[in-house]
């Protein structure tokens, strides 16, 4: 078991997932408090890395392409403060932060995890029903059926054709894109064979965000919906292939992950085998993890 408690949050590993309670620490985004509770499975993980700081340093975990619905539908472009998969650690844990990373390590490579990408959701996204108000318009989401109503900030051309509701089933896509300066975000839902769709803000499927703070829970309602749709890498759909929203690969995180599409960086081989030795002398490892252990990077070579 290892933990790290810190006023950003709790990250718990037990071996066979990394449990992460957002802390109520002002720095705290509204989507990581709304979210509350993640459970990441070992075999949902990519790597996780620690990036130490004179005041500060921030343990991040990588996770694999598609794995999660939050990070497929966002793309990146969490801010930080709203990214659960960060976690600022302060200078005088540094050496918890990095026993932490050695226990999460050590799991993927002893259990050989494949950091390639997911076939299907790992994680079962937000919790429903699940409602916000934001921007022009609230949509409410019950698991089977979107909901959305207008405001009075909502152009005529949009509202006056009422409210509109949905069923998940209908849908060939999702989207969500935050506000970037003087452009507009928006959570947008396109029914199949649903002609090209207008602006956001004349689009009756599309709220339109104004960059206000409860704009990053659209991200959260998008990740419902997405988790209940056919997964982007969903072979029975091969002629629809949806592109890959994930951020782009952290080197630092891909050299760490274990599996076959790890570089094959002698040199960071050796120190890990130096690392497993010190490990296994140290007694965190037994002799048959060790063994396993060392196996698996031999291999490598």
């Amino acid at each position: 078991m290892a933990e790290i408690i810190q006023k950003d949050g709790t990250w718990t590993f037990d071996g066979d997932a990394v449990r992460i309670v957002p802390g109520r620490d002002k720095v705290v985004g509204l989507l990581r408090q709304t979210l509350g509770e993640v459970v990441v499975p070992l075999h949902a993980l990519a790597g996780i890395s620690h990036e130490p700081g004179r005041k500060t340093g921030r343990l991040r975990l990588k996770l694999r392409e598609g794995a999660d619905p939050l990070l497929q539908v966002t793309g990146g472009r969490l801010p930080e403060s709203s990214d659960p998969y960060r976690l600022t650690v302060d200078a005088d844990r540094t050496g918890v932060a990095e026993y932490f990373v050695d226990e999460v390590r050590n799991a993927l490579l002893l259990d050989q995890v494949d950091a390639g990408p997911a076939d299907a959701y790992l994680l079962a996204g937000p919790a429903v029903p699940i409602s916000v108000a934001a921007g022009d318009g609230t949509v409410a989401f019950d698991g089977d059926r979107v909901a959305l109503d207008w405001n009075w900030t909502t152009e005529e051309a949009k509202s006056s054709g009422g409210p509109r509701e949905f069923r998940v089933a209908d849908l060939r896509t999702v989207e969500w894109s935050p506000s970037k300066g003087l452009d507009n975000g928006w959570i947008r839902f396109t029914l199949a064979g649903a002609p090209a769709a207008p602006a956001p803000k004349y689009d009756p499927y599309t709220v339109e965000l104004f960059g206000f703070k409860k704009d990053p829970l659209m991200a959260l309602v998008a990740a419902a919906v997405a988790v209940r749709m056919p997964h982007p890498r969903d072979a029975s759909s091969p002629d629809e292939p949806v592109p890959s929203l994930s951020p782009a690969p952290v080197p630092e995180l891909a050299a760490s992950a274990p599996g076959p599409t790890a570089p094959e960086d002698h040199d960071a081989l050796l120190r890990r085998l130096r690392e497993l030795g010190d490990l296994h002398q140290g007694g965190i490892l037994t002799a048959e993890e060790f063994a396993a252990a060392k196996q698996a990077i031999l291999r490598r070579f």
